[in-house]
């Protein structure tokens, strides 16, 4: 086996990404991973400016990254890989682990010439998944062309992002949504943590009238034990940045439904462990989404396959929607949906000379 890092930053059209939590973010710092074995390749992919996410700064996951590609048995076989990327005490940050859980599940699938989502037992065989589309900070002239535009491409699930400045102009935006759109659309906001318990109270009663889908982490996760106070207003709540570990996962899979979890493969770890912690909420029948950061084409088309195995209540794949300089292709947007070719992998092909090169590695290498 072969193993070759590649990095390289993508761009939107017409999109500027700003949120309460990130700031404005103008591309996507972006890391693949490519892993060759008897001339199949395996693709992976992680951003790297997330460090408002996780904590991680980009240096520290490359270095993570490459110290354990450095590190690795070479004469395993993709699976036991897999297995050990996985293993208690590994030293692998979570990123680091979404990026080398990738790259093996989509060199395992196109080993057996399955799509990811067939080699992992998917029980339907669209290729194709609903998705919301976020609209982020800007002025509301901006926000209001953005829902027209996506209303008119079919996606009638949006999601404003909101904290970045005083509650009462996030809530006549809100409104000013409402009014337009009507119930042609389905609302949902996102918090990002930015308030407070008694402002949190505040807006919950104002917001009833809305008819919002979810409010998405509307307390910083420190705060997780005054949520059940917030649930007496009768607005769905969505956890995300609380769900950074099994032991977030175990305690929302306790709370019996009351809470909602948004699933992201870069929090958790990868695939694999996204299966692990979706399949345990399923149990204990806790509503959830699959989704992601802004990413390429791969790392969505990783979110989709999961999604096409998992059927969520909910999913968040807008990701690749609008990149303009991505060295990954494979995806479309249309009528609401994202769609992959139903082909082997994560379905999608990787441009190596749309990328900057950075290390290969292999049992030579490492000797």
């Amino acid at each position: 086996m072969k193993a070759r890092l590649w990095r390289g930053e993508l761009h939107y059209a017409n999109l500027t990404l700003h949120t309460a939590s990130s700031g404005q973010v103008n591309a996507l710092d972006t890391l693949w991973l490519t892993l060759e074995e008897n001339g199949i390749t395996g693709l992976g992919e992680v951003r790297l400016n997330i460090q408002y996410l996780h904590g991680y700064s980009a240096e520290t996951v490359l270095r993570n990254v490459t110290q354990a590609l450095a590190q690795w048995d070479w004469r395993s076989d993709a699976a036991t890989l897999l297995n050990h990327t996985h293993r208690p005490g590994s030293g692998l940050l979570a990123p680091s682990r979404m990026l080398l859980d990738m790259a093996l599940h989509d060199l395992l699938a196109r080993q057996h010439q399955q799509s990811l989502a067939a080699w992992l037992h998917a029980s339907l065989t669209d290729a194709h998944f609903s998705t919301n589309q976020t609209l982020f900070w800007g002025s509301e002239a901006q926000m209001l062309a953005q829902a027209h535009q996506y209303v008119e491409r079919g996606f009638t699930q949006l999601k404003l992002r909101t904290g970045v400045v005083d509650f009462a102009t996030d809530l006549a935006r809100l409104q000013v949504l409402r009014q337009v759109f009507g119930d042609r659309i389905s609302l949902a906001i996102d918090v990002n943590g930015q308030w407070s318990v008694a402002d949190a109270h505040l807006a919950f009663g104002q917001l009833q009238a809305l008819q919002l889908s979810y409010i998405e982490q509307p307390l910083a996760p420190a705060d997780n034990s005054k949520l059940a106070e917030l649930t007496q207003y009768g607005i769905p709540i969505m956890l995300d940045e609380s769900l950074n570990s099994t032991a977030a996962i175990d305690w929302l899979a306790a709370a019996g439904g009351a809470l909602w979890g948004h699933l992201k493969l870069v929090k958790l770890g990868g695939i694999a462990p996204t299966l692990a912690a979706a399949r345990q909420l399923q149990i204990a029948q806790v509503p959830f989404m699959i989704g992601q950061m802004n990413e390429g084409h791969a790392a969505t088309a990783a979110a989709l396959q999961v999604c096409r195995v998992l059927q969520p209540a909910f999913a968040e794949l807008y990701g690749a929607d609008g990149l303009t300089d991505d060295p990954v292709s494979g995806l479309t947007y249309r009528h609401g949906q994202i769609n992959v070719a139903n082909s082997p992998g994560l379905g999608v092909h990787f441009d190596a000379t749309r990328a900057t090169f950075l290390q290969e590695f292999s049992d030579a290498t490492t000797q």
